[in-house]
């Protein structure tokens, strides 16, 4: 298959994915009462939409296509850019901050990146305030089954890099209760592309059904002060040792897509 057919099944699949999630998480916004929908900002390389809802206090789901050169400096990271700096990108990237301290922020992201090699990169990860040994469970059971649907050693592979990635030194502790993260996946590109399609709809499932669950639970304002304190420490991983951001943010992406990640409000001690 040819890079250009690649590329554009890929951005097509981002693209609808986008509109699952946002479906999905606007049925959840009217089942608990609120009319609250995605406001929609469109920019020369993608949209990204933003909710501040009463379920899902802020929220943003953005896709991306930025094609583009590599300063000097960065290329030097970045796999096929050795004799050139170009690059052809383009992803979904997705970020909840929920209202109720009792349901866990969630983010996930899956990409396609073009240089003079061609991969994926991606994963998913819950950061809860309140310990929740059953969701955790819950969570872990269904991305285990999702990756041996593909190779049964994806799981215990991108369990533990997410578990790597996801570490805030300066705080000597994870950020979460991790999820998969992987990167260059360049091996064969239509199972690779089945298996990011099937991680994408793993996704939109869990949001229906974690948030579903939690969502009109009650919750203490000791608990609303320990999630503003969590979100401090999700701030300070965004901030300081995010790839995505860095990539976001050395590949001429829109500032206000990369940091919509940031959640509405945060506390530190």
């Amino acid at each position: 298959m040819k890079i250009k057919k690649k590329q554009k099944l890929a951005k097509e699949w981002f693209i609808g994915l986008q509109n699952i999630i946002c479906n999905n998480i606007e049925q959840l916004e009217r089942k608990y009462g609120s009319n609250k929908k995605f406001k929609k900002n469109k920019w020369r390389h993608g949209e990204f939409r933003i909710i501040k809802g009463e379920v899902i206090e802020k929220g943003g789901v953005a896709f991306s296509n930025v094609v583009g050169k590599f300063s000097k400096e960065f290329a030097k990271k970045i796999p096929g850019t050795k004799s050139n700096a170009s690059f052809w990108s383009s992803g979904i990237s997705v970020v909840l901050h929920p209202k109720n301290p009792k349901i866990p922020a969630m983010h996930f992201n899956t990409r396609l990146i073009c240089t003079e090699k061609i991969w994926f990169g991606g994963g998913m990860d819950l950061t809860p305030c309140i310990t929740d040994n059953k969701e955790k469970k819950y969570f872990h059971t269904e991305l285990k089954k999702i990756c041996n649907k593909h190779n049964n050693k994806y799981y215990s592979k991108y369990k533990k890099w997410c578990d790597e990635y996801f570490y805030i030194p300066h705080r000597n502790e994870l950020r979460g209760i991790g999820g998969i993260f992987f990167d260059y996946k360049m091996g064969n590109w239509e199972k690779d592309f089945s298996f990011i399609k099937d991680v994408g709809i793993t996704f939109a499932n869990l949001v229906k059904k974690i948030v579903e669950k939690k969502m009109f639970l009650k919750w203490k304002k000791k608990e609303k002060e320990t999630q503003l304190l969590k979100r401090g420490k999700y701030v300070e991983f965004n901030l300081l040792y995010d790839r995505g951001t860095k990539f976001g943010l050395n590949s001429g992406g829109n500032p206000e897509a990369i940091l919509m990640s940031m959640p509405p409000n945060a506390k530190w001690k």
